[in-house]
């Protein structure tokens, strides 16, 4: 006999709130890991009422035999493996790897911007990630396209956005050495001591800022030569997160070397993105403050390879943290894993390519950690660290429709996530058949 969740619920509200136009869809399941925490089941109906889950019931439902869903249309994924939408923590969608960066900086307007965020959106969305964290870009420019993909204007994953990342002056996400009269420093999130801190935070939350992004450390790709330590103060660090506390914003913090890691730990930050050199001391002042590490290795894995394969892509300053921090990146993953750090996949996808994020999952897989943990990363704890458990994460009766599927099971071989069989969205279809646009070329990984 089905087991209905809540059938006479079901049935009472469905005859009340069902309305002519009302799109009704039944997926048949294959295998479905509804919630990556859980065991899979075999053939299941999950039943979407436009945008909603409206219930997940035993067996193979046809139309009709669910209230309000005599024309629903069937999807047939019952040779396939089904699964939430995917979520990265760690996103710039707004742009991608080029070797002319200074240029485009000063050059590209963030109208641009935001269509090319378009793009780079749906290849994101057509490789499974039916939500993004964006931890930095043009302001303007990812606020429209987040609000557009939110009022469905456009398609797109949903966006959570921090606006312009804060960094000090001349620090990892400073305009790179620009005359002011050509990149002022009051439009690029620049601040330095505790009032401007606090400042930066609050003009970021003004504009429509999701959360807020610092940078705790020095990074990679900024065009200076000022390593991978600490570059904020510890005060400083600590205004920034109260400030955005106060303003009911969590925050993530940029870091790579264990000081920065250390200070921003400290001052209570959420989520420490990239960890490069985390220890075993770092892993344990992140389970005793609770806060997400999101690793990125991808991003470690396509700086470190470009700077082998292609040694006049980046200039020296760049190229050389390239050839540092990529191989350091999975070891702090297994020190994180094994310390029982709370991890949250996310890419830094714009440093690889969009689309290419699934390659994460095998990454961190050959850095120690099990298949299933790491879709535990990519749904249910990401979701968490942005605030969106109510919404997604899992395939749950009252969740926004946001399922994926592939040929196989990814518990077996995580692989099977960099090619998505089906994608919805919110109760959205996507054609995966549409090639990308020939912006910029895709690596093999």
């Amino acid at each position: 006999m089905r087991k209905l969740v809540g059938s006479l619920a079901l049935s009472l509200c469905t005859s009340l709130y069902a309305q002519v136009g009302d799109q009704w869809k039944i997926i048949h399941a294959g295998t479905l890991l509804a919630d990556a925490r859980e065991a899979v089941q075999s053939e299941q109906s999950i039943i979407v009422r436009n945008s909603i889950i409206v219930d997940i019931l035993d067996g193979y439902v046809s139309p009709g035999e669910v209230t309000g869903t005599a024309n629903a249309r069937v999807i047939d994924l019952s040779n396939q493996f089904v699964l939430p939408g995917l979520i990265d923590s760690h996103t710039h969608i707004l742009s991608q790897q080029e070797p002319n960066p200074r240029e485009v900086r000063v050059t590209r307007s963030n109208e641009m911007s935001a269509l090319m965020g378009y793009e780079f959106g749906m290849r994101t969305l057509r490789a499974g990630f039916t939500t993004i964290r964006n931890v930095g870009g043009a302001r303007n420019a990812i606020f429209a396209l987040r609000d557009a993909i939110n009022q469905g204007i456009v398609m797109g994953p949903r966006i959570r956005a921090a606006g312009q990342g804060i960094t000090p002056t001349g620090g990892h996400g400073d305009g790179g050495g620009f005359r002011d009269d050509i990149f002022p420093h009051p439009h690029t999130g620049v601040c330095d001591g505790v009032t401007e801190c606090r400042k930066a935070v609050r003009t970021q939350v003004k504009f429509g800022a999701d959360h807020i992004k610092y940078v705790a450390t020095g990074g990679v790709l900024s065009q200076t030569a000022t390593g991978t330590e600490q570059q904020f103060t510890d005060e400083e660090q600590i205004a920034l997160v109260q400030a955005a506390h106060a303003m009911g914003r969590k925050v993530a913090a940029h870091a790579h070397g264990k000081s920065g890691m250390m200070a921003a730990l400290r001052a209570g930050v959420d989520s420490i993105e990239h960890g490069s050199y985390l220890d075993a001391e770092v892993a344990d002042l992140f389970v005793q403050t609770g806060a997400y590490l999101v690793p990125t290795l991808i991003a470690g894995h396509t700086v470190e390879r470009i700077a082998t394969e292609q040694p006049e892509f980046f200039i020296p300053a760049v190229r050389q943290k390239a050839l540092e921090v990529g191989p350091v990146m999975r070891n702090a993953l297994r020190i994180a894993h094994e310390r029982g750090v709370k991890i949250a996949y996310g890419t830094d996808a714009g440093v690889n390519d969009h689309g290419t994020n699934a390659y994460e999952a095998v990454l961190m897989n050959e850095a120690g950690m099990p298949a299933q943990e790491i879709l535990i990363a990519a749904t249910v704890n990401a979701a968490d660290l942005m605030s969106l458990t109510d919404v997604t994460g899992t395939i749950e009766t009252g969740k926004d429709a946001d399922i994926i599927a592939v040929s196989s099971s990814p518990l077996e071989n995580l692989s099977a996530l960099m090619q998505p069989t089906f994608v919805m969205a919110r109760g959205n279809e996507v054609d995966l058949d549409v090639p990308p646009l020939d912006l910029f070329p895709w690596p093999n990984f």
